[in-house]
């Protein structure tokens, strides 16, 4: 249960609908267990009727008799009505006022997860899977949901109507009391025992579920490379195993399911058969009456529910706790990524590396050893390389996706830990190596940076006119308006790395960060683009991340990366009169141009 405590600030916070929800159904056990005090009062008047009917037999009094009988009878009858109306008045109330709270609270706990899933660094989405997180923020926060909903509201009613009923029963007769309620705690035990079982096989079902959704998604998503490949056959069969198995696990749970109503019934009818037989007795010894039998078959049937529903219960706290413990392993989790001053000031775009080195903490990588440079206020930086050298590294560290090592960044001077993170972010444009795009319209994708009216229309047909994409938009049929698919796929490669573009572009940013963002662009159209990106790379601080040097040819300087170290560094004819890794890869791909 500790972990539910991490719960008690939401009870606090919604105090009102738990208090008015105990009270409402406090009141509706009370006027659960009245109308079995009125049945007792008409078997009893039922008995003494036919006593006085026959006392009179023959005689004037025998039809007042029978017309006292009948108006009392449709009284009680009457008043059995009323209270089940106020009954049911109080559990529309209960539900309005628990189960509310428990959907207000699965609102307010979602929103808090997923508003701390974006606190996090990109250390942790490296360690953790996209459908973990998924089902940590809907099925475990549904299965808590279930414990502060159905299981708070069902084991206060399973109190108030134990308490109120038992202490009745026990002051009309203990021994028919005893007897009546014997099958109850076996009851609560065989539930909670068929319960456990019950979870058991559903997990296994969701996991079932979960491979079989996953298998199917990834079909779907490589469907192009499962159609070139000829592969439709071999996959209908590993579905199909996939299937059967979901099929076999979910009649393993039907056959448990099978159990539950059969067991109630039988062990509801022995108790009913109880109270008959010893309430049979006592009436005999004269300690009862009729009626109390009567009264004590409704108060069983009552105690039923709540007694039934403990093993229920009991299973859905400990499915709720285990949720909850998951929930709060990443709600506890801290982002290491913090600002240190909070700092706004305005920033011009001086970038400065000193001895920086970064090792990943989640693999324990060194991808940065020992780098120092310097970008100045207005100037180009490129940055070449080996695969795996640690280009993108240096991008994520000026965006803050990372922190140092060792070493340091400065922003203007500035240790970039000071600056206020969104901030800082706000003042970078980064066009990412790998794009994605949101399932939206064109013109969204590109002004995602902004609010709505942060930003006017025509900035973004600049951006798009910019980023050499806007002939491309208006050869649609529903130009900036195109509905884009899942990640873009209505758009090529080279589309999207455009639209990716135009979005960094537009919100003019202090410092624009280009990570390998032409790499699916013809040479043409790199050429177009890198025209038109000297004059907004003008009197703004750049860096142009690439493979090819003819994207590199743009920057005032270049540093070439081999294993995380500077290898070579200077302008474009510096390092061609070097003649080492940057002139081998200028002539290489000079020659594939030619070629």
């Amino acid at each position: 249960m500790k972990e539910l405590f991490a719960l008690n600030k939401y009870f606090y916070r919604y105090k009102w609908h738990l208090l008015g929800g105990i009270f409402f159904v406090l009141l509706s056990c009370v006027f659960a267990i009245i109308p079995a005090q009125i049945v007792r009062y008409a078997f009893d008047l039922i008995a003494n009727t036919i006593k006085m009917n026959d006392l009179f037999e023959g005689t004037a009094g025998q039809k007042q008799v029978m017309i006292t009988f009948r108006n009392v009878v449709l009284l009680y009858g009457g008043i059995i009505l009323l209270m089940a109306f106020i009954r049911g008045v109080f559990l529309f109330l209960q539900r309005q006022t628990i189960i509310v709270m428990s959907r207000l609270i699965e609102y307010d706990l979602k929103n808090d997860i997923y508003v701390h899933y974006q606190k996090l660094p990109l250390a942790f989405y490296r360690k953790n899977n996209t459908g973990d997180l998924m089902n940590r923020i809907s099925e475990d926060v549904s299965q808590v949901r279930m414990y502060l909903g159905p299981a708070i509201m069902y084991t206060i009613n399973m109190i108030g109507t134990a308490v109120l009923v038992i202490s009745y029963m026990l002051t009309i007769n203990v021994r028919l009391t005893l007897f009546a309620l014997l099958p109850l705690p076996i009851l609560s035990l065989s539930i909670y025992y068929v319960n456990n079982l019950i979870n058991k096989r559903s997990i296994l079902i969701q996991k079932s579920l979960s491979q079989m959704t996953t298998f199917v998604q990834e079909a779907f998503s490589g469907i192009r490379v499962l159609k070139a490949y000829n592969r439709e056959n071999d996959f209908s069969k590993e579905f199909e195993g996939e299937t059967k198995e979901y099929f076999d696990k979910s009649v393993d749970l039907v056959r448990v399911n099978s159990l539950f109503l059969p067991l109630i019934v039988g062990l509801i009818g022995l108790s009913t058969i109880l109270t008959v037989y010893i309430g049979g007795i006592e009436v005999m010894k004269g300690t009862i009456t009729t009626g109390n039998i009567a009264e004590f078959v409704i108060y069983v049937n009552l105690l039923t529910w709540p007694v039934a529903s403990l093993g229920w219960v009991t299973s859905l706290t400990q499915r709720a706790a285990a949720s909850q413990e998951r929930i709060n392993e990443f709600l506890n989790t801290k982002s290491e990524i913090l600002s240190l001053k909070n700092k706004t000031t305005s920033i011009n775009g001086e970038v400065t590396f000193e001895n920086v080195t970064l090792v990943y903490p989640d693999s324990g990588i060194k991808a940065l050893d020992n780098i120092s440079f310097e970008i100045r206020e207005g100037q180009t930086l490129a940055i070449l390389g080996t695969t795996g050298s640690g280009k993108s590294t240096i991008a994520n560290l000026i965006c803050r996706m990372y922190d140092v090592t060792s070493g340091k960044i400065l922003i203007d001077h500035t240790n970039i830990k000071d600056y206020e993170i969104q901030y800082l972010r706000s003042n970078v444009g980064y066009v990412p190596q790998e794009v994605f795009l949101f399932s939206d319209s064109i013109r969204n994708n590109i002004a995602f940076g902004f609010n709505e009216n942060d930003f006017e229309e025509n900035q973004i047909k600049e951006a798009a006119r910019d980023a050499d994409l806007l002939e491309n938009i208006e050869r649609f049929p529903e130009g900036f308006e195109t509905m884009l698919g899942e990640r873009g796929i209505t758009l090529s490669g080279g589309q999207k790395q455009r639209v990716s573009i135009a979005r960094a572009i537009i919100r003019n940013p202090k410092i624009m960060i280009l990570d390998d963002s032409l790499s699916a662009v013809d040479t043409k159209t790199e050429n177009a683009i890198l025209q038109n990106m000297k004059r907004i790379m003008k009197n703004r601080t750049s860096i142009i991340i690439s493979h090819r040097v003819s994207s590199a040819k743009l920057a005032d300087y270049i540093i070439f990366l081999d294993e995380g170290k500077i290898t070579e560094q200077g302008t474009h004819q510096e390092l061609l009169k070097l003649g080492g890794l940057y002139t081998e890869l200028y002539e290489k791909q000079l020659h594939e141009e030619v070629s």
